[in-house]
C-alpha cells in the first residue's frame, strides 16, 4: 500500500489540476476509486481492510505534511488540501479504529483552517446548507451519514484527549467556533436552529453551555425566544430548553453591572432571582423552568451530584461512555447520560 501511495501522489497527483478536487463529485469520485485500491490492496496483502486505510490515511498526512513542510509550513490549499478530506471520508467509510491516526488527521484539519465546520454544519443543517453558508459542498451523502460521522470523530477526538489552541483559549473538538456561524460554538448554533436531537448528541459529549464573545448564555437565547412566542411555545425550542437544563448546575444570567450598582441590591444572587421573575415570569408560571434552577429555592442535591460527577468525567475525557464504566445502577446512569430529568 506504500509503495502505491507514493507512486499515485508522485507520478498521478502532482500532476492534477490544483482545483481539481474543489467540486463534491471528483472527491467522492477519488474516494470510490481508493475504496477499491483500499479492497484490494487488504485482499491481495492478507491485511484487514482497517489496517489498509489506515496506511492511506497515513500515506495521505505524509504527502500533505511534506507539501506543506515545502511551502513554508504554510498549506497550499486546492488539492493538497481537499486530499485530507478524502482521508477523512474514508477513515468514516472504513470506521478507522486507530485513535492515533484519526487525532493527527484532525490537528491537520485544524492546523489549516482552525474550525471543524466541514464536519459540522451539514450534521446540523443539511448536506445541501453548507454550499449557501460557507460556499462548499458536504462531502456525506446526507445529514444522517453526517450526524454518524460527527459522533465518529467526536469519539475518536474524545479518547485521544484533543484540544486545540486558539491564541489564548484552549478548545475540544466538540467546542471549536464555526467561522461560517461568526464563529459561534456549535451548541449555541444548534440551540439557535430549535434542533434538539443535535443538542442531545453535543451535551452527552460535554459541549460546554457558556457565554462567550458571541453572545450571553446559551439558554438566555432559549428564554428570550420562548417570550416572543406570547406563551405558545414550540415543542422543538421546549425541549431544547430541558435538556439544556439538565446540563448545568443553575442558570446563570448575564449581570449587568451599571444595573447592579443602581438597583443597590446586595449581591448578584438577588439580581438573578430579579431577572427570573421580572424578565421570565411567563415560563416561570408555566413551569418551563424549575424554581430550584433560578434561585428561587436551593437546586437539588440529585442534580448538583449529577453536573459534578458529569464535570469530573468530563475533565478526564470520559463523557459519555465513561459512565457506563460507573458502578451504579442502570437508573442512574441514564440519568448522568442527560436521559431524564
Amino acid at each position: 500500500m506504500d509503495s502505491f501511495m507514493d507512486f499515485y501522489f508522485d507520478e498521478v497527483f502532482v500532476n492534477l489540476d490544483r482545483d481539481c478536487l474543489n467540486e463534491r463529485y471528483k472527491r467522492r469520485e477519488l474516494v470510490q476509486y481508493f475504496n477499491s485500491v483500499i479492497t484490494g490492496c487488504a485482499k491481495g496483502q492478507n491485511k484487514s481492510d482497517n489496517t489498509t486505510c489506515k496506511n492511506f490515511v497515513n500515506s495521505a498526512l505524509k504527502y500533505h505534511n511534506n507539501c506543506k513542510s515545502n511551502n513554508g509550513d504554510i498549506c497550499l490549499m486546492g488539492k493538497y488540501h481537499n486530499l485530507l478530506y478524502i482521508a477523512m471520508k474514508l477513515a468514516f467509510d472504513w470506521s478507522l479504529q486507530d485513535n492515533g491516526v484519526v487525532a493527527a488527521l484532525l490537528d491537520e484539519l485544524y492546523a489549516c483552517e482552525r474550525t471543524f465546520e466541514r464536519i459540522f454544519l451539514g450534521a446540523i443543517f443539511g448536506t445541501s446548507a453548507p454550499y449557501f453558508l460557507a460556499g462548499w459542498k458536504s462531502d456525506f451523502v446526507d445529514r444522517e451519514e453526517n450526524v454518524h460521522a460527527l459522533v465518529f470523530f467526536l469519539d475518536h477526538a474524545t479518547n485521544a484527549n484533543l484540544e486545540f489552541r486558539d491564541e489564548d483559549k484552549s478548545y475540544r473538538f466538540i467546542d471549536v467556533p464555526l467561522e461560517s456561524c461568526g464563529k459561534a460554538s456549535p451548541v449555541r448554533v444548534v440551540i439557535q436552529m430549535g434542533a434538539a436531537e443535535m443538542l442531545m448528541i453535543l451535551l452527552r459529549f460535554g459541549a460546554r453551555i457558556t457565554a462567550d464573545h458571541v453572545s450571553t448564555n446559551p439558554i438566555e437565547t432559549i428564554l428570550d425566544r420562548l417570550n416572543e412566542y406570547k406563551r405558545q411555545y414550540p415543542y422543538e425550542l421546549v425541549t431544547c430548553l430541558k435538556l439544556s437544563l439538565r446540563a448545568v448546575p443553575h442558570l446563570n444570567f448575564t449581570v449587568d453591572k451599571l444595573a447592579l450598582k443602581h438597583l443597590e441590591l446586595p449581591d448578584d444572587y438577588n439580581y438573578q432571582k430579579r431577572i427570573a421573575l421580572e424578565k421570565y415570569g411567563d415560563i416561570l408560571k408555566d413551569h418551563l423552568v424549575p424554581s430550584s434552577r433560578c434561585g428561587l429555592r436551593p437546586v437539588e442535591l440529585k442534580h448538583l451530584c449529577r453536573c459534578q460527577i458529569r464535570h469530573m468525567l468530563w475533565v478526564n475525557f470520559e463523557l459519555p461512555f465513561g459512565i457506563q464504566k460507573l458502578p451504579l445502577p442502570i437508573s442512574l446512569k441514564k440519568y448522568l447520560d442527560l436521559c431524564e430529568d
